[in-house]
């Protein structure tokens, strides 16, 4: 396409610009979520947007996977080894945890807030930029952190402005160790997931059918598991009562004991369990959630435990500002003050002390009050005195 006739509006799928007044806005809500991170302990780090694919890419253990897939590579001239944009800030704080703050006492929390970028979005979520903000708590496995971490994940969203989330607690664990005391070989594991997080029970059905010797009573078990989900205090019995693998059991027992820690907090909120949810869960190792927001497209957040490449036990979140900025009203108009040309530039400083955005004539105006109209001001200064603009030009403005 020639320069003439593209589009220079036309951005890549799953991009977009932030225009005003939402930007101010989304600026605005991470200041409140790192503020709620913050007030409680933790620390903000910023790590770099592109480094080593290597420290990207996520560990495989206990279930965990990989975000290697979702990486956009390219070569560093320098090194003449591949780098990765980031698709996820998580890895990276855990990176500086192993490295830089070793030698920091644990538990350590860390906070952070950054934009990342994915090679494909999901139906859910089309954006592949998008801004995140979240916290990491290194150095500690006791069901305490766990618990801190959702607190704390619903807190911080109280303080932006979203009330009353859903938490989805699962563990990705729990169908690893299911899977990996059958079994089975990779290609089988790899279908079964796929209708796993379709919540297909025909699909599963289907997969234990054709492996029936491998299976046995495992396949009754698989198929009550992808028909149990619903609220924490009716999915959790179910889930004890299944004939399941010592690992597998104590998963169980695991998310039964936040979801007890939680309660005892007097937190009120909304507490479900989807005992089979992968997808968005590829690195982590143990109890991990989602946040949703009831009529709002996409997660507000994910989180969860992992382990980081040094092997310390590791828990923590990240909150999406896209989902969350849907689920924030639009904001308000600003009140903006013209400030005529020629206005000294020592009356505008005492007027942004007191809370007022002011704007200043850059050339002669004809007529000042429609000039202040035209650049989307609510009051205008005349004479030391602040006046309100009427949305008709014709009006006489009004003194305050």
């Amino acid at each position: 396409m020639s320069s003439d006739t593209e589009n220079r509006a036309l951005l890549p799928s799953g991009l977009h610009d932030l225009l005003p007044p939402r930007a101010a806005q989304e600026a605005a809500t991470i200041r409140a979520l790192t503020d709620a991170f913050t007030a409680i302990g933790y620390e903000q780090v910023k790590p770099p947007l592109v480094e080593f694919e290597t420290t990207l890419t996520g560990a495989a253990d206990n279930g965990g996977g990989s975000l290697a897939g979702q990486m956009f590579r390219l070569m560093d001239p320098a090194s003449q080894r591949m780098m990765a944009v980031r698709a996820d800030i998580t890895l990276q704080v855990a990176r500086i945890a192993e490295t830089r703050l070793r030698d920091t006492p644990r538990p350590l929390r860390l906070s952070y807030a950054g934009e990342v970028l994915r090679v494909r979005g999901s139906q859910l979520r089309p954006e592949r930029l998008f801004a995140q903000a979240g916290v990491e708590l290194i150095g500690a496995a006791d069901v305490s952190a766990d618990v801190e971490v959702v607190v704390l994940a619903a807190e911080a969203l109280a303080a932006a402005g979203i009330g009353g989330p859903t938490i989805d607690l699962n563990s990705p664990a729990l169908v690893a160790h299911l899977l990996n005391d059958i079994g089975l070989d990779d290609g089988v594991v790899a279908q079964l997931r796929v209708a796993l997080d379709h919540k297909d029970s025909g699909a599963v059905r289907e997969v234990t059918r054709a492996h029936g010797v491998a299976f046995g009573s495992a396949a009754r078990v698989l198929d009550e598991l992808v028909n149990a989900a619903g609220t924490a205090e009716d999915i959790l019995p179910k889930l004890r009562a299944l004939d399941l693998p010592d690992a597998a059991a104590a998963e169980v027992d695991r998310l039964a004991a936040v979801v007890a820690g939680v309660r005892a907090t007097g937190a009120a909120l909304s507490l479900t369990v989807d005992p089979v949810e992968y997808r968005g869960f590829e690195y982590h190792t143990g109890v991990s959630f989602t946040v949703f927001a009831a009529g709002i497209r996409g997660e507000l957040g994910r989180g969860g435990r992992y382990i980081t490449a040094a092997g310390e036990a590791a828990t923590g979140f990240s909150l999406y500002l896209d989902s969350i900025m849907r689920a924030l009203p639009e904001p308000a108009a600003a009140q903006k003050l013209y400030l005529p040309f020629g206005s000294p530039a020592a009356e505008a400083v005492p007027l942004r002390a007191d809370g007022w955005t002011t704007v200043a004539g850059l050339a002669p105006e004809t007529d000042v009050q429609a000039e202040a109209r035209r650049l989307g001001c609510s009051h205008c200064w005349h004479d030391g005195e602040i006046l309100t603009l009427s949305d008709r030009g014709g009006d006489a403005p009004t003194e305050i």
